[in-house]
């Protein structure tokens, strides 16, 4: 047997291989379509009027959404985190800035009264959504 007809036998061999798999899957996929309900099946067996069906997938359906809603806050709390983080990193970490302040200032008393409220506005405002 020369190189060329043995190189052929090879290629042959793993033709057939590959027939053979081919058909196999095939089969493989038949047989689990055959095993799988239908769309009439499942209708008949899950009636929208069934009470008890439709309160199981309430109660699915409304401890998904609560996963969803703690899964949005968490990260939503990572954001404020890093923002605060960021702030504290902006923030003048020498004293001697707030010695300059004139705590007696009426204005600064005024400034801080103002901005005190419009965040507790804010906060009222957040709180009510």
């Amino acid at each position: 047997m020369d190189k060329s007809s043995k190189y052929q036998e090879v290629e042959d061999e793993e033709q057939a291989a590959i027939k053979i798999q081919a058909a196999f899957k095939g089969y493989k996929v038949r047989k689990t379509m055959a095993a799988e309900p239908t769309k009439a099946e499942l209708e008949a067996e899950f009636s929208a009027d069934d009470k008890e069906l439709c309160n199981a997938a309430t109660k699915i359906q409304a401890s998904f959404r609560g996963h969803q809603a703690r899964a949005q806050k968490g990260a939503s709390n990572a954001k404020v985190e890093e923002l605060r983080q960021d702030m504290q990193k902006m923030a003048p970490t020498s004293d001697a800035e707030e010695l300059d302040i004139d705590l007696s200032d009426p204005d600064l008393h005024k400034a801080a009264t103002k901005i005190q409220a419009s965040f507790r506005g804010h906060k009222v405002r957040k709180d009510d959504k």
